[in-house]
């Protein structure tokens, strides 16, 4: 037997309905803060600074993924 059951709610009924908490308020203030860091990060830095600090993630990014294929292949190909 199958049985389908179509529900129309807005989100907040269905969270409401289910019993799950209302973190929205807790979310606008992370939010609020990690704006307000970033401002006060962005200021203190010079924008060149900035952009080294995000190529060398990247770069480091690269070189750990690249690491992790040759791992792999390394393993995949071994007997």
């Amino acid at each position: 037997m199958k049985v389908n059951v179509e529900v129309e709610c807005t989100p907040e009924e269905a969270r409401v309905f289910m019993g799950l908490p209302n973190v929205e308020p807790l979310n606008d203030h992370l939010v609020a803060e990690m704006k307000r860091r970033m401002d006060e990060n962005i200021t203190a830095m010079q924008p060149d600074e900035l952009m080294k600090t995000w190529t060398s993630f990247g770069l480091q990014a690269q070189d750990q993924f690249r690491k992790l294929m040759e791992t792999a292949v390394t393993g995949a190909t071994r007997p």
